[in-house]
Parts: C-alpha cells; structure tokens; sequence
C-alpha cells in the first residue's frame, strides 16, 4: 500500500497551544486539581498526559500523578495468538480509587480504543469517573463516545487517516493527515 502525506494540519505551537487550553479545561472543570490523576494511552497519548500533568502543576503548583495503560490486551480487534502484538508496559504507580482519573489519547477515531482503556481502568480500581481528553478528534464514531477535552476537531474521510509525530517518540511534534495513494 503507497501512503501520501496530504497536509499537515497542526505544529509544535500548535499542539502546545491544544495542551494549554486542555489543561486549563481540567484545571476548570473539575474546580481544581484534588482527587486527580492523568493516565495517557500507550504509544502517544501518555506523552500528552505527562505533558499535561506538567502544565497543570504550573498552573496550579500541585503535581498530578500521572501513568500509562497499555490497552493491547483489551482491544476487540487483537488476536491473542498473533505473534506480531506487542504488549507494552502498563505503568499506574497509584490508587485510581475515587479519584477523577483524565484518559488522554492522540485521535478519537471510532471509540474502540477509549473503550478499551476503560475497560483497562476498571481492573485497576473503581474511578469516581473517568474523562477523555483527545488531540485529534476525527469523527466516524462505532460507539458512543465522546471526549470531554479536544485538541482540534478534523473530520476526515474513512480512507484518511491522522498521524501523530510527537518529540519524545518520533523527534519533532507534528499532526498531519494521509491517505493511501
């Protein structure tokens, strides 16, 4: 399959700009920062989650635990017995009981991913809720979920996809979209 990048539709200013905005959103809505946690999705989204955490304790001054969840194995669409899964390290070094736990990913595209961290959450304790927050959120939803906290809104094609660059993983920070050509 031959993929062409089509356009880039944010930058490093830009997803620093989302993140602020987010992390003031959290700070807001939940009226400050007590009881809660920030756990990023593996692979990008605990990237945005330790940097949000790190905004957050500016704003506030109070430090956030923050962790990941590898949800390989509560997606619906892995097989088990596939040798080309790989299973990354969950790491939540904290009680999630009670707590308003912040479930931060790169794309919203059609909820089986955000399904499938929550599902994780539950084997890990009884959150008071759970809140999504999203850099990317593309529409096309199979189930009903939404984000409480969005980055940018880019409706895409089913044949489009989003990709993600961020510093830590790829070396830069960058949102573009592809298709295949």
């Amino acid at each position: 399959m031959n993929i062409r990048k089509k356009t880039q539709i944010m930058g490093e200013d830009d997803i620093r700009r989302a993140l602020v905005r987010i992390s003031h959103e959290i700070v807001e809505r939940n009226k400050g920062v007590k009881n809660l946690a920030i756990i990023g999705v593996a692979r990008r989204g605990d990237h945005l989650a330790r940097r949000i955490a790190k905004i957050i304790q500016e704003i506030e001054g109070v430090k956030i635990p923050v962790g990941t969840m590898d949800i390989t194995l509560y997606r619906d669409d892995v097989n088990l017995f596939d040798h080309k899964s790989i299973v990354n390290k969950t790491d939540i070094p904290f009680e999630i009981d009670d707590k308003r736990v912040i479930l931060v990913d790169d794309v919203l595209y059609k909820g089986r991913s955000a399904r499938a961290a929550m599902d994780g959450l539950m084997d890990f304790g009884r959150p008071a809720c759970i809140q999504l927050a999203i850099l990317i959120d593309r529409g096309h939803r199979e189930l009903p979920i939404a984000a409480d906290y969005i980055g940018k809104n880019i409706p895409t094609a089913h044949k489009e996809w989003i990709e993600v660059a961020l510093k830590e993983q790829d070396g830069f920070d960058r949102v573009g979209i592809a298709e295949e050509a």
